[in-house]
């Protein structure tokens, strides 16, 4: 695996999404993620980069990885797989058929903001961790 940074892009007003970059920054011991909202100049930017059109990105956290860029389950697993503790573990699900893996996930995805409600503007990250936002 690079050592390269890789970035998150994440929906900036999701209160799940949020709290998934939280628990990636308290587990992120090697500061290998740098994160950007999707609504962002930044994220916007990159999905541009990589073709990827703004419709799935409400939908999905995208990771940019070794100038590739990965969306939904394969998005999640890859950051898994980096982070301390037993989550890297959970990499292994990756051998489930990726439809079914990704089908989980739109589930979760089409009612996150029902289930953990949304923010008026994205998150603002403290002075320490300003620089892992782009």
């Amino acid at each position: 695996m690079s050592d390269m940074p890789a970035t998150i892009l994440f929906d900036g007003v999701c209160n799940l999404c949020n709290g998934f970059v939280q628990f990636v920054i308290g587990r992120d011991a090697n500061q290998y993620f740098r994160f950007a909202s999707l609504q962002s100049e930044v994220g916007q930017a990159l999905l541009k980069e990589h073709g990827l059109q703004p419709a799935i990105t409400p939908e999905t956290v995208v990771l940019v990885e070794g100038g590739k860029a990965y969306a939904y389950s394969t998005a999640v697993l890859r950051i898994l797989r980096r982070l301390s503790g037993g989550w890297r573990w959970l990499y292994a699900a990756r051998v489930l058929p990726r439809p079914l893996r990704d089908a989980a996930y739109r589930f979760v995805a089409r009612h996150r903001y029902q289930w953990f409600g949304q923010q008026e503007a994205c998150l603002l990250p403290t002075p320490a961790l300003r620089q892992r936002f782009l």
